[in-house]
């Protein structure tokens, strides 16, 4: 891809200290956790963002809370830049590293330290991932709430980076919503703790500053994550509609009338299309637009939700209304859903957008969407968290053709810039990294970024951690 996206220019005083710097990190960690040797920095450098890469000054993969505060002090001694990384599932390239910087990745910390069911909680390393907190107390029937389609892969340390959701945010809320506590190793290696395991701490609400602050306050080491009772029941539900438009406003209605399934999702003909043919979970082919609406609870209040759902669907002229029979029909509704963006990778090289919108304007922003991309010759697979209006389209493309590399980009930032307009904002769980960066100003006034970057600055006066991420590069402080 060009590059249209600019990264801040490498210290070339670091750089020739390459050598000097490995050695001394080899001090702090044992050699199998210190990564230097070119061919194997390969991997880390890039995220899920594949457009650009960098490759790091080196990666280290510490074990413990106290091998972090070590490099982290070290680093900030000499002025060299860290870049803290989870599992490198970022979709907005929130890990992608920059040539003077060095990676402290967590994936070695993969500790789920007590499981209290007593205070219905866990205290986990970073370096776990989101789904398995989930499968170490399924058993004793509870689970942990949010629920990233990458859940199979992603760590809780990114989810607290990025703010993470999935599709059961609707009801369960995302990750600041079931964070309780936090420890955290600053910029100068001072290790500190936030929250704990009461529901309410006392003092100022740091944690929320922490989450979705995308690694650039400190490096989350360990998180203390509510854990909730598993519901009596859920079943999913496929509803096909002939437009996006119908299912959109059949969304907002539904939530207009109070009420709240545990998750309402919606795919467009060319997603239905894409992940059916990967999944094959029966999603109806003759239809333009799917919603997949997920009702809990006991067998009577589940029957009441689809109930009214139903009713308000027949006036939005729903095709189709398919209720899962089975578990197994459930899981298999579910897993097309949560692998299309893997099913999307097998047919075309995409970018996936992240702008959340009013629901009011979901079928205003889906057929302006269309046009975007119609505009530069492109296509477009629409998957998405239509319950809170978190957007996912995925902008098809070649990645080998800088001038179709270079229409996706565009048209992505258009359709954000289109959310924001509509009375949304940039993102909605995958952070701004380096993709949104440049489009921070079309949401926020000079005095909103001001401000934000004061409280940025205020744990890292010398930007060392992520320095190119987030903040638009001219104007920092």
């Amino acid at each position: 891809m060009t590059e249209a996206i600019a990264f801040i220019d490498p210290d070339p005083t670091i750089l020739s200290r390459r050598a000097e710097i490995v050695a001394d990190l080899a001090d702090f960690l044992p050699p199998e956790r210190l990564i230097h040797e070119p061919f194997e920095l390969v991997p880390f450098e890039t995220d899920g963002f594949l457009a650009y890469r960098r490759r790091p000054l080196a990666v280290a993969l510490p074990e413990t809370t106290a091998q972090v505060a070590a490099v982290m002090r070290y680093c900030h001694k000499y002025g060299i830049p860290v870049v803290p990384r989870g599992a490198g599932t970022s979709l907005s390239g929130g890990a992608i590293p920059q040539e003077d910087a060095v990676v402290i990745g967590l994936s070695a910390m993969t500790r789920i330290l007590e499981v209290d069911y007593d205070n219905r909680c866990a205290t986990v390393q970073a370096g776990v991932t989101n789904l398995s907190i989930s499968e170490a107390v399924s058993a004793d029937g509870f689970f942990y709430a949010p629920d990233p389609s990458s859940q199979l892969a992603c760590t809780i340390g990114g989810n607290i980076g990025m703010n993470s959701g999935g599709a059961h945010c609707l009801k369960y809320g995302v990750t600041t919503n079931n964070l309780l506590g936090v420890k955290m190793v600053l910029v100068d290696g001072t290790i500190i703790e936030l929250g704990g395991k009461a529901l309410d701490a006392e003092g100022l609400d740091l944690l929320g500053l922490v989450c979705g602050s995308e690694g650039q306050l400190g490096i989350v080491t360990e998180a203390t994550v509510r854990l909730l009772a598993k519901p009596e029941g859920a079943r999913p539900v496929l509803f096909g509609f002939d437009s996006s438009e119908a299912a959109g406003a059949c969304v907002a209605d539904v939530i207009g009338a109070g009420i709240v399934p545990v998750a309402i999702e919606f795919m467009d003909k060319p997603a239905i299309e894409i992940c059916e043919a990967f999944a094959k979970a029966g999603y109806p082919l003759d239809v333009e637009a799917l919603l997949i609406v997920e009702v809990e609870g006991s067998e009577q209040e589940m029957e009441a939700m689809l109930a009214s759902v139903v009713e308000i669907a027949k006036r939005h002229g729903v095709l189709t209304v398919r209720e899962s029979q089975s578990a197994t029909e459930a899981a298999l509704i579910w897993k097309g859903r949560k692998s299309a963006f893997g099913a999307t990778g097998r047919i075309a090289d995409y970018i996936c957008m992240d702008g959340t919108v009013p629901l009011g304007q979901l079928s205003y922003v889906l057929r302006k969407t269309e046009e975007i991309v119609t505009r530069y010759g492109l296509r477009c697979a629409n998957v998405f968290h239509a319950g809170d209006g978190n957007m996912h389209p995925l902008i098809l493309y070649n990645i080998n053709d800088p001038e179709d590399a270079a229409k996706a980009e565009a048209a992505g930032m258009d359709i954000l810039r289109l959310c924001v307009d509509a009375g949304g904002c940039l993102t909605g769980e995958h952070g701004v990294g380096i993709e949104k960066r440049d489009l921070m100003r079309h949401q926020y006034t000079d005095a909103d970024l001001a401000q934000q970057m004061a409280a940025r600055a205020a744990f890292d006066a010398d930007w060392i951690l992520n320095p190119s991420k987030v903040f638009p590069l001219e104007g920092r402080g």
